[in-house]
């Protein structure tokens, strides 16, 4: 009876981790059929209990390993950040989410320039209705990212915003969705004209700080602790994203409030469970960040800086991230409690629609899910 009672003990104690293995036999298996040069997973459920895997290489030309404390660009999944941070100060009534953006940045200089400007909400910028081009997918915004030189200034955000004024809106403002880091550009603006300080040391404050995310903090700078070199091949030929010196060849700041953040996968988990599940704010504010526009997607749509996706047997709430060598993304399945983050250090093969990206998601999805049931 002893015996059986220790197997049994034995099975209960070992059995998370062998299970968990599983996922690194996924991750090892993907690395070796796409050939991408690291990543790192990890997953948090209803537990609370945070589970990590990394395969490869932060550098392979220094055989330096992926680890779980190995950081990478967060791209455009750090949109999260900067429309909770909206939805925080609305709650203090520093904000109106709803009321004229011109109430703040109307006495800019440029700001008559914009397309919608006389009805723009910041409300339109956080989900994308605004009727903004997208100064990211501009030729001229193109060439300034690829002629900067490393020891160039990085752009303020009014030389990016710039680029769309006296274009014609897309659609009059509230009456449709694209995407638009634009957007999202002047969203910061208005958070530091409401809160009087930058719009990053905003999110710190409110978010990172307070839920112990210490591995995050704004990507402002071209030399960042523990950052995996990243490989792209945006420009044509593969490059490294980092330089001799271990300095950015890009200036990382360019991204601004469209998603500027450097974090583990580790923080992304915890980050995407707690804001998406509610728990995040003491303040109700779930129900305003799921309120989604219809993206043109078949069940698919936008809120505060989240994507829903219904297009399943269950909802998926999250967002992905791309910005030159680094991919990634951030899920939260509401029904399971659980919330999922992957980091990739490689942009090659990974975009468009035979890019692989999409097939690696699903497939470490998939095993993890099977793990929490």
């Amino acid at each position: 009876m002893k015996s059986l009672i220790a197997l049994m003990m034995s099975l209960v104690l070992t059995g998370p981790v062998i299970a968990a293995d599983r996922v690194q036999g996924v991750l090892d298996a993907l690395r070796a059929e796409h050939g991408f040069p690291g990543a790192s997973v990890a997953w948090t459920g209803p537990d609370g209990a945070v589970h990590v895997r990394t395969t490869g290489f932060a550098d392979p030309e220094a055989a330096l390993p992926m680890t779980a404390e190995t950081r990478m660009l967060a791209a455009s999944i750090g949109k999260s950040y900067v429309a909770a941070t909206a939805l925080a100060l609305e709650a203090d009534g520093q904000l109106d989410l709803d009321a004229p953006v011109s109430d703040l940045l109307g006495e800019r200089a440029w700001f008559a320039r914009l397309p919608n400007h006389d009805r723009l909400t910041l409300r339109h910028l956080l989900n994308h209705s605004g009727g903004l081009p997208d100064h990211v997918e501009l030729p001229a915004f193109q060439g300034l990212f690829l002629s900067r030189g490393p020891d160039d200034p990085v752009p303020v955000p009014e030389d990016l915003i710039g680029l769309i004024l006296d274009a014609p809106p897309l659609f009059p403002a509230g009456a449709g969705w694209a995407y638009s880091d634009t957007g999202y550009l002047l969203a910061g603006l208005v958070i530091e004209a409401a809160a009087g300080q930058p719009w990053g040391e905003v999110v710190r404050d409110r978010f990172l700080l307070p839920l112990g995310l210490t591995d995050t903090e704004p990507s402002d700078q071209r030399v960042l602790d523990r950052l995996a070199t990243g490989f792209t091949s945006m420009a044509g030929p593969v490059m490294r994203t980092l330089d001799p010196e271990g300095r950015l060849i890009f200036h990382p700041g360019i991204e601004g409030a469209g998603g500027g953040f450097v974090t583990t996968a580790t923080d992304l988990a915890l980050w995407g469970r707690l804001l998406l599940s509610g728990r995040a704010m003491e303040t109700e504010y779930l129900d305003a960040m799921l309120q989604g526009i219809d993206t043109g997607a078949p069940g698919r749509s936008y809120g505060l800086g989240v994507g829903i996706d219904r297009t399943g047997a269950e909802e998926v709430r999250g967002h992905g991230g791309w910005i030159p060598g680094y991919v990634g993304s951030l899920r939260y399945y509401p029904a399971r409690d659980v919330a999922i983050a992957i980091q990739i250090n490689s942009d090659v093969g990974m975009l468009g629609e035979q890019g692989a990206v999409d097939g690696i998601e699903r497939a470490i999805h998939e095993e993890i899910l099977k793990i929490v049931e």
